[in-house]
């Protein structure tokens, strides 16, 4: 892309699909009661400690939570409902932003994904990725050349990654799920912390309206 000119430039937002757009874990707790006779105590602290197969007190090993994953991304993917005012807001701030939607599943899930947004009219470019999001934001920002770019997530690693590769990038702590939300503080490396998308909405435009580039410190949501 070449160098456009700063008054051609639209603002840019880079948000996180599950438990940010989409509710999902307390989907896959059900799945997982139904198909495989496992509880999932959701806020109970680490993903994996939180899974247990029934009448056992021992966790699951990682290969087998991953499997888990696997087979609810994308088989099970229909059972997620959409976060409340999410379509709204994203349809709102399309108006005068570009919107990607950042989600961290394995490639062959990105049509899954993209049908199953568009099922909940939300029709935006979404990328898959494995890994920290940072250098992906950071990407991003260089492929756009947004005026100011905003990224919504619900994991602080990913807020820490994005601080890393793209300091200059607005980053905004959300954690729609009512029953995950009070156990997670706010990430350390976030901006704000906001988790309802009535409210987000109003703070992401507001960061598009300014077009200024994040400070270091942290920001007052």
């Amino acid at each position: 892309m070449t160098q456009r000119q700063a008054q051609d430039r639209r603002p840019l937002l880079i948000t996180d699909c599950d438990e940010v757009l989409l509710h999902m874990v307390k989907h896959f707790r059900t799945w997982l009661d139904e198909h495989h006779d496992i509880d999932f105590t959701i806020g109970a602290g680490d993903f994996q400690q939180s899974i247990k197969r029934r009448n056992t007190v021992e966790p699951l090993q990682q290969e087998e939570m991953w499997g888990l994953l696997h087979g609810f991304f994308p088989g099970e993917m229909a059972r997620q409902t959409l976060v409340p005012h999410a379509a709204d807001a994203l349809a709102s701030l399309a108006e005068t932003a570009d919107i990607v939607v950042l989600t961290n599943l394995a490639d062959e899930c990105r049509q899954p994904r993209l049908d199953q947004l568009a099922a909940h009219g939300i029709h935006h470019r979404v990328v898959c990725n494995q890994g920290g999001k940072g250098t992906p934001v950071a990407a991003l920002v260089a492929e756009y050349e947004p005026s100011v770019t905003v990224f919504v997530d619900d994991l602080p690693v990913h807020h820490t990654s994005v601080a890393k590769h793209a300091p200059g990038v607005h980053r905004l702590h959300m954690v729609s799920e009512p029953e995950l939300a009070p156990a997670m503080p706010p990430a350390a490396d976030a901006h704000a912390r906001i988790d309802d998308w009535r409210e987000a909405q109003a703070w992401i435009a507001a960061r598009f309206a300014a077009g200024q580039p994040a400070a270091h410190a942290k920001e007052d949501a």
